[in-house]
């Protein structure tokens, strides 16, 4: 279902732990482990602000668990928490647990993939209840474009997104974030000028390419392409409100028109 949350949601779920049938020379060196995990769906804009995220939350049952040894070699993987908890015990030791809900090579919208993973120690006879946070793991891109933009290129324009993977998605009139894989992301396209006065068709210019070569996860980005008009008309591209580019288009932007 999808919902809108408007601060981090946490959903719980708490299993109890099960009975051992090995000996107790064996069990004596187990103790019961039970996981406690909780899906956040807050994302950040900047270092200190959160952003709100419409998505289809997973339930506890859609996540995969894999336990690894920290202090010692051992790896298991589980297709869920329940599969775990039907033997439910670990050796003494330090382990890592990591929950995936989700496939991170699945861009686009309402593609989201939630991850987490945490570190516990567990000792022997007795119950260890681990709390897991799985956040969104994939980036979040926005591109908007300005009313000032839009009726400067009145004939209209394009714009694509292109991932790192090679996944490329129009974002012309994009209405809600994709949901990409972490690392570099372009934005490029083109854009119409408004027709003479003679009535000749407006040039077609190719607007500038935006590169972002590290998006992280967890994060929202807003790319929005601007139109100032201070005597000369200047093309503002700029992420969560931070100017990264500014070009005057008659200058720089008329040798690329067609």
């Amino acid at each position: 279902m999808k919902k809108l949350i408007t601060l981090a949601s946490l959903l719980a779920l708490t299993l109890a732990s099960c009975a051992s049938d090995e000996p107790k020379s064996v069990a004596d060196e187990k103790g019961s482990v039970s996981f406690d995990l909780n899906i956040a769906t807050e994302v950040a804009v900047t270092r200190a602000e959160g952003h709100n995220v419409a998505c289809t939350t997973p339930t506890a049952e859609q996540f995969t668990l894999k336990i690894d040894g920290v202090s010692h070699t051992y790896t298991k993987e589980y297709n869920s928490i329940a599969e775990f908890m039907e033997d439910n015990y670990l050796h003494f030791g330090t382990y890592k647990v990591s929950v995936v809900a989700g496939d991170i090579a699945q861009e686009g919208y309402d593609k989201a993939t939630f991850a987490g993973e945490e570190e516990f120690v567990v000792e022997a006879r007795k119950q260890t209840d681990v709390e897991v946070t799985a956040t969104i793991a994939n980036a979040l891109v926005m591109v908007e474009t300005t009313e000032n933009f839009k009726n400067y290129f009145v004939g209209g324009h394009t714009l694509e997104l292109t991932t790192a993977s090679g996944n490329k998605f129009d974002v012309s009139a994009q209405r809600e974030p994709l949901f990409i894989t972490p690392g570099e992301f372009t934005v490029a396209g083109t854009a119409v000028k408004q027709a003479n006065q003679s009535g000749v068709e407006g040039a077609t210019i190719t607007l500038p390419e935006y590169k972002m070569e590290s998006a992280a996860a967890q994060t929202y980005y807003t790319v929005k392409f601007d139109v100032k008009d201070g005597g000369r008309a200047t093309l503002e591209i700029v992420l969560n409100e931070e100017l990264v580019e500014s070009i005057d288009i008659e200058q720089e932007l008329n040798d690329n028109a067609q």
